[in-house]
């Protein structure tokens, strides 16, 4: 379970001021010293991820950030990053201080105060857990806080205390039924099940990774066996032979989308036809604006200006799909004069109003709540966003022929 890809994690973040308890608070939930904790206040800088497994729940990880009421110009820059974070978080611990308490008479809209970020979590569909912490400093306080906090939000409050482990079980505790209620979702979306033969054509070229396979393939085969399907690999080169080898079509053929046409010409009309990229385009994202964004595509002016956001960081080859490739198509099918732009890991801009569209990766790297606020981020800004493969389908005029998994 430790080895479980952080974007199929829960993801916890862990929201509140500087020296409010949210490391300690990390390491009595985790029962490690999995974050740094000092009495300095400011320790935690950047949002440290702790993979682990909650018990009764499975694999989750936990956001420590940084004190939401920083200052200075840095401080500013760590309010940001732990911004950020919020937008990966699923369910979110929100500390409250006694300072936070005056924020119930503030007229001003201040952010740096729990209730304010609370409202906002709350708002943007994360499940919010207000935590009175340092409960063995409050003995005669901690009771009257909560009652506020929960007049104001109208939720459950967990008192605890790191320090002596009060109330840690229970909040831990709610915290896997939380889990445990969480949608479940199936990458195949329904387009193969139980005993279905499916063939994976994935090329071993200067992109794949020596001496393994890359993490999209590696979820997919993991999803069709958990299915209890039958999965059968092969290279662009062998898929001949290996449909030859089978007694029947298979029901399922997922492709990588880079040789979409290739394989759509060799797929039987027994067989449906999807990639890993659309497959992620269902399982993290919002298939249905991606699909209907890459439509748009036929209209952008010749000027364009598009955004390529990838999941990962990392040195681009000659082949890369993302840097030269899509790029490539887009200015055959629109000309030259396009302004191509591309982001990698967080570096996602705020402000998408300039750009006329933005295609993103898989996301394999990333929890669904992540892709989906990038996908409201263009939505807002009345941009179209699409995925890799659902884009190359259609710049290769074979949208129609590949099977969209439902939303």
């Amino acid at each position: 379970m430790t080895q479980a890809a952080r974007g199929e994690r829960v993801h916890i973040g862990v929201f509140g001021r500087r020296n409010a308890g949210k490391s300690s608070l990390v390491n009595a939930l985790t029962g490690q010293r999995a974050a740094l904790v000092s009495e300095v206040a400011g320790t935690t800088t950047d949002p440290v991820y702790q993979p682990m497994e909650l018990h009764g729940a499975g694999a989750v990880v936990f956001i420590d950030t940084a004190g939401f009421d920083d200052t200075g110009e840095l401080g500013g820059l760590r309010v940001g990053r732990t911004r950020e974070a919020s937008a990966r978080a699923e369910i979110g611990l929100v500390l409250f201080e006694d300072e936070d308490m005056d924020a119930l008479n503030a007229t001003d809209g201040a952010e740096d105060n729990a209730f304010f970020w609370a409202k906002q979590l709350l708002a943007s569909g994360v499940s919010v857990f207000p935590v009175v912490s340092k409960g063995d400093l409050r003995a005669e306080t901690g009771a009257a806080m909560a009652e506020k906090i929960k007049a104001q939000l109208n939720l459950p409050v967990y008192c605890v205390s790191a320090a002596t482990g009060e109330g840690v079980e229970t909040l831990r505790e709610a915290l896997v039924r939380r889990i445990a209620q969480g949608e479940e979702r199936s990458l195949l979306a329904g387009l193969a099940g139980p005993g279905d033969m499916v063939l994976l054509v994935m090329p071993q070229d200067a992109e794949a990774p020596k001496g393994r396979l890359i993490l999209p393939q590696v979820q997919t085969i993991r999803a069709l066996l958990d299915d209890c399907c039958v999965a059968v690999g092969c290279t662009p080169e062998t898929m001949d032979a290996a449909l030859a080898a089978l007694r029947n079509p298979p029901a399922l053929i997922i492709t990588d989308s880079q040789v979409f046409s290739a394989v759509a010409e060799k797929t039987p009309k027994e067989s449906k036809l999807t990639s890993f990229s659309v497959l992620f385009a269902a399982y993290k994202g919002d298939i249905s604006y991606f699909r209907d964004s890459a439509a748009k595509v036929r209209n952008l002016p010749s000027d364009a200006r598009i955004l390529i956001a990838e999941a990962c960081t990392h040195n681009a080859l000659d082949a890369d799909i993302g840097r030269v490739k899509i790029p490539a198509m887009l200015r055959k099918k629109l000309g030259d004069g396009l302004r191509i732009e591309n982001v990698g890991g967080a570096d996602f801009p705020v402000d998408l109003s300039g750009y006329d569209l933005v295609v993103h990766c898989g996301a394999c790297m990333f929890n669904r709540r992540y892709v989906l606020s990038r996908v409201a981020a263009a939505k807002a800004a009345g941009v179209p966003m699409t995925n890799y493969g659902i884009l190359i389908a259609e710049m290769k005029g074979i949208l129609d022929k590949v099977t969209i998994p439902r939303p």
